[in-house]
């Protein structure tokens, strides 16, 4: 089952998290504290689907609000997408998508993308097969620390 996150799942979903910071070679600094604030708190940042298995978490989606002002559109942002490695294989990442669709379809949304590093085929060939197209970014994308 695939479902919206609720408090309950913050334990399994920063271990998820960190598990695919692992598998970036980032160094994770999530903790409960600030994922409870970014899904739950008084202006919640970002939203996360999850895979729901008998016993335990199996998968999760993160996603982002993105918009097009000039077009009117809204869209959402595949931040993270992740199945743990025993489910891999087995179409819980394309029931993923498919949740993230439908639920960006139920916010109104005119597109959803996601990020893959170049060298990474297998998950480049994935989104592929999902209906995903190139998007390169056009221009330059900046950024400044908040000091």
């Amino acid at each position: 089952m695939i479902r919206p996150a609720i408090p309950a799942d913050l334990p399994q979903l920063v271990a998820m998290v960190r598990a695919l910071a692992a598998h970036h070679g980032d160094d994770a600094q999530i903790t409960e504290a600030t994922l409870a604030r970014d899904l739950f708190g008084p202006q919640p940042w970002i939203q996360v689907l999850v895979a729901e298995g008998e016993t335990h978490l199996t998968g999760y989606a993160a996603l982002t609000q993105l918009a097009r002002l000039q077009h009117g559109q809204r869209g959402l942002d595949i931040h993270h997408l992740f199945v743990v490695a025993d489910q891999r294989g087995t179409g819980l990442g394309k029931a993923l998508i498919a949740a993230v669709l439908d639920h960006a379809r139920a916010q109104d949304c005119a597109y959803v993308t996601v990020s893959a590093l170049e060298a990474n085929t297998a998950a480049r060939a994935f989104y592929a097969r999902q209906g995903f197209h190139d998007a390169p970014v056009k221009g330059v994308r900046f950024a400044r620390l908040i000091a």
